[in-house]
């Protein structure tokens, strides 16, 4: 799920400055001027802005991975701590003298 936000976020990171640019760009029919040679610079900036941040949200997501994965295996390890002590729990009770000396 939370893959599925990222990639939308990343998604509109490189799509929102093209949409901006024709959107808010008064044709060259309109205003008798061309504008097309000015946006560029500022679109590519924002391009460059917006991959940078696409890299800095995976490297995030890679960690909340790492993190989710590495909290993973500590819960499967704890649980498998409580598996072996119910077992002995259960054992002790079945049969109180076996867990002395």
């Amino acid at each position: 799920m939370y893959r599925l936000q990222v990639l939308a976020v990343f998604g509109f990171f490189l799509i929102a400055p093209a949409c901006a640019t024709q959107s808010s760009t008064p044709s060259a029919a309109t205003s008798g001027v061309s504008t097309t040679k000015p946006a560029l610079p500022k679109t590519g900036q924002e391009i460059k802005h917006n991959k940078a941040e696409v890299t800095r949200l995976q490297h995030e997501v890679a960690k909340q991975e790492s993190d989710s994965q590495r909290a993973s295996e500590r819960l499967q390890q704890q649980d498998q701590q409580i598996a072996e002590l119910r077992l002995k729990l259960s054992q002790l009770q079945r049969d109180p003298t076996a867990g002395q000396p």
